[in-house]
């Protein structure tokens, strides 16, 4: 009887061990909650490829977008914390909190992964806009108040990029939003809009072809893939820095192994050097890190951005 209870009590440790060790055995989705051809859904999906590979298991990308990355995000929050739905985002879930218009506390509503790039913005204008540099878009917009106007993907970063710089630089440019870059890319080089704003990845090949013009980055260093691009703050907008990230999130709840191995799958990735080479192409740098560190991360932007929304007065419609 007592070698029995010893074996019941044996196989039930090794069972949570064993289920660790069997995740995943089935694919695995992953959601951007943009659509098709932006920079969320291209590192997502570069990401994806590989994961699959180191997980043993397909990685299916799923787009899921509207309401600038809330209606994706939202859908991963309320799925089974089983590590078989899982999101790649940017820093727009913080943005979208400071201005009001998430449907969860981002810092509850999910289990952070890992982050997985940092990247800098962007900001570029239609080749036939009579400026060539920050300075002298702040001229023609003061002297053309409302008549300029410039677009990014709904409640984003780059957009809080943009308004930020409107408040500092004390002009009038209206606010175009898109559900993803790849349709405000197209108005761009359409000329329906003047500007957009958003991370340099969809942006590089349209301003190496000439076919926009790219007039600075809104974070603290230059890009290494564009390098002759100035910063706002060497543009003339002194103490300017906004920079986005991409990371990875599962839903809150989801067991600690299985936050772990995915932890160190994603990590594992970011470590190839193919995927570390088309990231620098892209315009962005490695950033792995712990499910801890990327959950301060998460904290310090919310606190930052929601600082920006009160100290620029934004508000958002």
């Amino acid at each position: 009887m007592r070698l029995l209870l010893f074996i019941t009590l044996v196989l039930g440790a090794m069972l949570p061990a064993t289920a660790q060790q069997a995740y995943p055995t089935k694919p695995v989705r992953l959601v951007v909650p943009y659509p098709p051809g932006g920079g969320g859904d291209l590192h997502g999906r570069l990401i994806a490829e590989k994961l699959g590979e180191v997980l043993g298991q397909n990685v299916v990308v799923e787009n899921r977008s509207g309401g600038s990355g809330v209606t994706g995000s939202d859908y991963v929050a309320k799925a089974a914390p089983d590590g078989y739905t899982i999101l790649v985002n940017t820093n727009a879930l913080t943005v979208s909190q400071a201005v009001g218009r998430s449907p969860f506390d981002v810092l509850t509503a999910f289990s952070p992964l890992s982050l997985s790039m940092t990247s800098q913005n962007m900001l570029v204008a239609r080749p036939n806009l009579p400026v060539a540099t920050v300075a002298e878009l702040i001229a023609y917009a003061k002297a053309n108040p409302g008549k300029l106007s410039y677009g990014a993907s709904g409640l984003s970063t780059p957009m809080l990029s943009m308004e930020l710089f409107k408040n500092i630089a004390g002009v009038n440019i209206l606010f175009v939003p898109y559900k993803g870059d790849a349709p405000g890319v197209t108005d761009l080089l359409g000329g329906q809009i003047d500007m957009y704003v958003t991370n340099i990845l969809p942006l590089q090949p349209h301003v190496r072809a000439g076919k926009m013009k790219a007039l600075a980055v809104t974070s603290k260093k230059r890009a290494a893939s564009l390098p002759e691009v100035p910063t706002m703050a060497e543009a003339g907008v002194a103490g300017f820095e906004v920079e986005s990230w991409f990371g990875f999130l599962a839903p809150a709840g989801t067991p600690r192994p299985v936050v772990e191995r995915l932890n160190a799958a994603i990590r594992r990735v970011l470590a190839m050097g193919d995927v570390q080479q088309k990231i620098a192409d892209s315009g962005g740098v490695p950033a792995p890190s712990t499910p801890e560190e990327f959950h301060q991360r998460i904290r310090s932007d919310l606190a930052k951005f929601s600082q920006i929304v009160k100290n620029a007065n934004i508000k958002v419609d």
